[in-house]
């Protein structure tokens, strides 16, 4: 997180990534981290045992494939995500988002892949 005077919005922040599916940490509220990433692809069939997630599409389009159905995102659209709800986000073109968990939460829960980034990951600068 910077601790510059300079103001960015999530928009920009989520814009200057050069990484896809690798969330950075922009601010926190109480116990929950503001993140924002740039993705393409798919990410990880994957849950939260004890964690909802909120996602918010800040530029393209998101599809959160779950078990019950896929549910499809467009810019300024937001989904919450259920703790204990398998899911697997998926961007057919790039997309930016910004989302909102709890500090516990764990990228892709206790799945792991070589797309998961640890916490230390997710809190350097951006």
């Amino acid at each position: 997180m910077s601790n510059n005077t300079q103001v960015s919005t999530p928009k920009e922040i989520a814009a200057s990534l050069t990484e896809f599916w690798s969330p950075r940490v922009v601010a926190e509220v109480d116990d929950a981290y503001i993140k924002v990433a740039k993705v393409h692809g798919s990410l990880a069939w994957h849950s939260h045992d004890d964690e909802d997630e909120l996602f918010m599409v800040l530029k393209g389009r998101l599809r959160i494939e779950m078990e019950a159905g896929p549910v499809e995102l467009g810019e300024g659209e937001m989904f919450v995500v259920p703790k204990g709800v398998r899911h697997n986000p998926v961007a057919d073109e790039e997309c930016h988002l910004m989302l909102i968990e709890r500090k516990t939460t764990l990228h892709t829960g206790s799945t792991v892949t070589e797309k998961t980034r640890s916490l230390a990951d997710q809190l350097r600068p951006v």
